[in-house]
């Protein structure tokens, strides 16, 4: 979600506040180490942190500021864009599988598309990421397999395949390899005009991640123990949901020497002003949870 900060700092600098904020896209594993060890006045994280992160970051508050969702992106001479893929197809070909681009699961889904017999490389963040989380999350609860074997985590093992690290790295090591397959947040697929796959949701639907479709996620999302949102996989009520979408939460301490600044900025952020520099890459955040996340806010102190 670089961009989007990017987008907001930019603007935000020529409001009366006149605040320079400088946002560096290390991956939510680098965020979330430098916000804990309080070298940086916040960190973003498509991952809601783990149990033991948020002791760590001690009394950090995870707050929704932005929606979006992972693309599946691939590389394959000869094959068009938006092929068909399902979770559990996905699963396997992280798992290794199935590992050529004409296998009869692959073709099952695309009747009439010419596939070839190149070998599939799936490509994954080397580095801790939100990115990964999402995607883990979502092939855990569609594979049984990968559940026992990976499981969810923003720095998985993959069975199979070649690490690059950030987003920009999987994206250049899928570009620069016929036969890749990779994941990256949605505003990779329109800057750099990639082919990205339609994903089958629980309805059937072959949904790409659209504004309608991440917002037909949203509405559905349920709420863990920790308040942040999970909407990877909704139920098959949601006809049009994209299987992959998820909010992105900027972590602050609620107690911060910047907090006169911070707040703010944040409230700039999740507010109608700055929601507007997302669509349709990144929806606005729905009514409810730009309340809550105000609400959140409110709480930073100095």
């Amino acid at each position: 979600m670089a961009p989007l900060v990017q987008s907001w700092a930019g603007a935000y600098v020529k409001t009366p506040a006149a605040v320079t904020v400088t946002y560096g896209a290390i991956g939510s594993g680098g965020g979330i180490d430098q916000i804990t060890a309080r070298t940086v006045d916040f960190g973003a994280s498509d991952a809601p942190m783990t149990p033991d992160q948020a002791t760590a970051c001690k009394s950090c508050l995870q707050i929704p500021w932005a929606l979006g969702g992972v693309s599946i992106e691939y590389n394959v001479k000869g094959v068009p864009n938006n092929l068909k893929l399902t979770g559990p197809v996905l699963a396997d070909i992280y798992l290794g599988n199935i590992s050529s681009w004409n296998d009869p699961a692959i073709a099952k889904l695309n009747p009439g598309v010419s596939l070839p017999s190149t070998h599939i490389t799936p490509i994954y963040r080397s580095d801790g990421s939100g990115t990964s989380f999402v995607l883990t999350d979502y092939l855990s609860a569609v594979s049984p397999d990968w559940s026992s074997k990976v499981g969810a985590s923003t720095q998985p093992t993959f069975p199979t395949g070649t690490g690059a690290e950030h987003s920009s790295g999987v994206i250049a090591a899928m570009q620069a390899t016929d036969g890749a397959i990779t994941y990256s947040e949605v505003s990779y697929v329109a800057a750099d005009h990639l082919n990205a796959a339609l994903i089958a949701n629980a309805a059937g639907t072959y949904e790409s991640p659209t504004e309608k479709s991440i917002l037909a996620a949203a509405a559905v999302g349920t709420t863990r123990s920790d308040g942040t949102i999970k909407l990877v996989n909704p139920p098959a009520a949601a006809a049009d949901a994209y299987p992959l979408s998820s909010y992105t939460y900027v972590i602050v301490p609620e107690t911060s020497p910047k907090a006169s600044v911070l707040k703010p900025f944040l409230d700039y952020a999740v507010g109608s002003t700055g929601q507007a520099f997302g669509p349709p890459v990144y929806p606005a955040l729905p009514s409810a949870v730009a309340s809550s996340a105000k609400a959140l806010i409110a709480k930073i102190h100095s």
